[in-house]
């Protein structure tokens, strides 16, 4: 897959000022005497980023069609590509063995419906506090400070100024014990390079963006205070 994946970078990427570079480029991938443009005929501009493999469609021990997506201006799509594998006996190598041909991406999923949980408001209340807390020493670095919102025997990194704590969103704190796995959505300012914070500027660019990020903490209760044991991505968040 990775060896279609490398084709296609070349394949799917053209323009007159590179035809040479471009054809020398996928003779690594194509059989000899083949058409060394592979039916391009070398008028136009064709430019695709995000090249990844997607499927592959077994057909027997030595060929196969694996799929590569990929992004071509604000168009998500796909490549289908013949591969011939010529196995032990051949030195296990690849080559593509016909044309390939560009087809729509999938649509994106329908996502169902999910119950929320039973939450626990008065916990909830209790965590935001300290939660506060926690993102914001989580984002700046402040060792000392975050170990004192993190769980007794725990340690965890921190971004350690990467980014700017802004906003704690939203929590979900679902009924429970004193050991609970909980959903935050915490709004983070990015760092516009050197440039120190600038609110009231009319340049988009010249201002750090807000970005909401979801996060799934475990958090224990040890005597009358939450602390976080753990932090992971949220996966899909509760709304």
């Amino acid at each position: 897959m990775a060896f279609a994946a490398q084709f296609a970078g070349v394949y799917l990427n053209f323009s007159p000022d590179d035809a040479d570079s471009r054809s020398r480029k996928l003779a690594a991938f194509l059989p000899d005497a083949s058409d060394p443009q592979m039916g391009w005929d070398g008028f136009g501009k064709l430019a695709a980023v995000a090249i990844q493999a997607y499927d592959i469609e077994v057909g027997d021990d030595q060929n196969a069609v694996v799929s590569v997506a990929f992004q071509s201006g604000p168009r998500r799509m796909m490549l289908s590509v013949p591969i011939y594998y010529s196995g032990d006996e051949g030195g296990r190598r690849f080559v593509v063995s016909g044309r390939p041909a560009i087809l729509p991406a999938p649509g994106p999923a329908e996502l169902p419906q999910i119950a929320p949980p039973e939450t626990d408001d008065a916990a909830a209340a209790e965590l935001k506090p300290q939660l506060e807390g926690f993102f914001k020493d989580y984002a700046s670095g402040e060792t000392a400070g975050l170990q004192r919102y993190v769980a007794a025997g725990k340690s965890l990194p921190s971004f350690g100024g990467a980014f700017t704590f802004a906003e704690l969103k939203k929590v979900v704190v679902p009924v429970g014990g004193a050991t609970r796995e909980i959903q935050a959505v915490v709004v983070w300012v990015v760092p516009n390079g050197d440039a120190p914070p600038t609110p009231n500027a009319t340049d988009p660019a010249a201002v750090g963006a807000r970005l909401e990020q979801a996060y799934r903490l475990t958090v224990e209760k040890q005597g009358d205070k939450w602390f976080v044991a753990d932090i992971r991505g949220a996966g899909r968040v509760v709304d």
